[in-house]
Parts: C-alpha cells; sequence; structure tokens
C-alpha cells in the first residue's frame, strides 16, 4: 500500500522520548541524578546529553498530593520547552491513574450528566493548554486521554464489557473524544492529536478500536500504542501490528509508553511489578545490557515501520528510582528496576542505544511527510 503524506510529520524527527512525570515529586523530596561518573546534574540535562529529544507528561484534575496537577506541570512544562525539546502532554481525565483497568472521572464531574461532562472535558481542557500557552509551554502534542482502550470517564465513556461494549456506548465515548479534541485545536490547530491504547501486541484489539474511531468520524493525527513485553507480547507481534496499523489508517505511530528491566534484585521493602525471570523476553536478559539491547531492536522495529510512519517512542518513567516508599497518590514505588537509572539514581549505559538511534537517523535523513528523504 502506498502512502499519502501524512500532516504534522514533516521535517519531524524521530522521537526519542521518556515520560518523566514523577521527577517533580522526587526532586522535591531530596531524590536526585547523576551521570556514569556520579556527578550529580539535572534530570532533564542529563537525557538531553544522551538523546532525548522528547518529554511526555501526565496531567490529573486534582490528585491528591499536589502533584501532576496544572500548577506543577507548568513549572515542568517550561523547563522542558528551556531545554528545547518536544512536549507531550497526557490527559488523564481523572484524579488519580487512568489505564484499561481504571477510568474513573475526577471528583468535580462525578455528578454531572453526560452533556454537563463534554463540557467540562471541553472547558478544563482548553484551560489547561490556554494556561501553558501563557506560560509559553504549549505542548507540541497532546493525548486526549490514556491508554482509552475500555473507553474513558466511566460509566459514561464506558466500551469495555458485554454490557457497554454497544454502539450507543461508542458514541457515547467517540463524542467525549471529541470534545476534548475540539478543545485543543480551538487553543492551537497545529497541536498534533495522539489517540492511545494499550495493545501494542495485539492486532485485534487495536484494529477493533481504531475501527470503530474512524467510524465515528474520530479526527486525529498520531495512533500511541503502549507496549510491555509481559502484558502485550513479542517484538514480532508488535512489528506486525505496527506494519499492519500503518496500512490501515496511514496515520504516525508512536510507541508511547515502554520498558524493561535492567535487574530483578529486589531491595528490602521493595516488590517489583516484574520480578520473574519466565516474564522476560528470550534473549534479552535483566540486565543492563540486555535492556540495552531491548531498546535498539524496539527502535529498529519502530524504525522499519512501512511509509515512514514510526514517529518514535516515550520510554516510561525511566527516573522513577525508590527514593521514596510511597507517592502522593498512594502508590507504592513498584517499578525501581525497570528505569534507565540505578537504585541511587546513576544514569546506566543502556542510554547508549538512544544515541546509536541518532546516529543512525543522522545518517538516514528525516522524516518529511510519510517518508524517509536523505
Amino acid at each position: 500500500m502506498e502512502v499519502e503524506q501524512v500532516n504534522n510529520l514533516e521535517n519531524k524527527p524521530f522521537i526519542l522520548g521518556m515520560d518523566v512525570s514523577f521527577m517533580d515529586e522526587i526532586e522535591q523530596h531530596g531524590g536526585s541524578y547523576s551521570d556514569v561518573d556520579g556527578k550529580q546534574q539535572d534530570l532533564l540535562s542529563i537525557l538531553k546529553l544522551n538523546g532525548t529529544n522528547a518529554i511526555r507528561l501526565r496531567i490529573w484534575n486534582d490528585p491528591a498530593g499536589g502533584f501532576c496537577n496544572l500548577e506543577r506541570t507548568v513549572a515542568v512544562a517550561k523547563r522542558i520547552k528551556e531545554q528545547g525539546m518536544q512536549f507531550l502532554l497526557d490527559f488523564h481525565y481523572s484524579d488519580r491513574w487512568a489505564d484499561p483497568a481504571n477510568q474513573w472521572k475526577p471528583k468535580a464531574w462525578e455528578n454531572l450528566s453526560y452533556e454537563e461532562l463534554q463540557r467540562a472535558v471541553c472547558t478544563y481542557t482548553a484551560d489547561v493548554l490556554s494556561t501553558l500557552k501563557e506560560n509559553n509551554a504549549l505542548p507540541d502534542m497532546v493525548q486526549v486521554g490514556n491508554e482509552i482502550t475500555p473507553g474513558m470517564l466511566w460509566d459514561e465513556g464506558r466500551v469495555s464489557g458485554e454490557e457497554h461494549d454497544t454502539d450507543e456506548q461508542w458514541e457515547r465515548f467517540a463524542g467525549l473524544v471529541k470534545y476534548g479534541i475540539a478543545a485543543v485545536k480551538s487553543v492551537d490547530s497545529n497541536i498534533n492529536i495522539m489517540i492511545h491504547i494499550d495493545r501494542g501486541g495485539d492486532n485485534v484489539e487495536s484494529r477493533k478500536f481504531y475501527d470503530r474511531f474512524e467510524a465515528l468520524g474520530v479526527e486525529f493525527d498520531t495512533i500511541g500504542l503502549s507496549y510491555y513485553p509481559w502484558w502485550h507480547g513479542t517484538l514480532d507481534a508488535l512489528r506486525d501490528n505496527l506494519h499492519d496499523l500503518a496500512a490501515r489508517y496511514g496515520k504516525p505511530i508512536n510507541v508511547v509508553e515502554t520498558a524493561y528491566p535492567w535487574t530483578l534484585e529486589q531491595p528490602e521493602e521493595h516488590e517489583w511489578i516484574l520480578n520473574q525471570e519466565d516474564l522476560l523476553l528470550p534473549g534479552y536478559p535483566a540486565s543492563v545490557e540486555g535492556q540495552k539491547r531491548y531498546l535498539q531492536d524496539l527502535l529498529q522495529i519502530i524504525r522499519e515501520v512501512p511509509g515512514g510512519l514510526g514517529q518514535g517512542f516515550y520510554y516510561w518513567e525511566p527516573a522513577w528510582i525508590p527514593s521514596k516508599p510511597e507517592w502522593s497518590v498512594g502508590h507504592p514505588n513498584n517499578w525501581g528496576n525497570l528505569t534507565m537509572f540505578d537504585f541511587k539514581g546513576r544514569k546506566l549505559e543502556s542510554f547508549t542505544a538512544l544515541t546509536a538511534s541518532k546516529h543512525s537517523e543522522t545518517e538516514t535523513g528525516t522524516l518529511k511527510g510519510s517518508a524517509l528523504i536523505k
């Protein structure tokens, strides 16, 4: 299939991104970061020096603890812009985690009617982006929802389970998303809209979701997928899915969440979300070298998506070091072996996978329209 030119890709570099949403809380509670030589540095500076060109932040409406709200998002977004990196803002439309198991409305919206909920999504989205614009920290890309495979703003926008997987519910869900998209475009029509689900290696469910949105006339720019091998299948399954989605929809695709362990060691009082060797990909041990190899091969798969539609990736929370046992949202630190920094905040050598990828891009050209040019 020959893919036509895609909007918002012209002359855009391949995205080598990092989600550092916990950085603010870590810094404010005494955590720090250093390069391999142990010299303490600003995290964003370390990331930029080691190949990162884009940062992703989540935003919660009114979170416990006061991190990842609008005020703190503005403060961190200004730092991202000062570093000259691209900025992706991820609206969860919740006071806490929104993911395939949790898509609960913010407390302030719990008693709204469906029509009032649509207006709330529109007003809130526009207000957040207008505030960022006033602070010269407007995002380049926006996610309208986070891992919204089962819908969002439950139960009005829920489409998971036999009871909710109906034409009527999909229309209501799509209606909420459309109001979010309209709000983004009202602030700046050049902002790239990503629609993000969690099924990186699941082509059947990915097609079901994006076919629905296409049929319902949801207009967006980028497909976003989460891909964690222990949940979403093999790298071959990811490759097959990316190729099929590119051919079917002709949109840029971003693996907007991924991670891989650099150790299975569990310090006392910590229990990692991935701590079993039998959940690892064959040939990719839980070591710094294994993490590096995983990233190298993942990036190659994304670069090889037909039509130049592999937009790039974001590593999810590479800097979520176990500097605290418990976080302001009431979440234990279960990610410390999936970071790209050691337990003390020292950068791992797996970052060389990014710098090698940037060198590869310099040799092969940049993305223009829907194809690589030299």
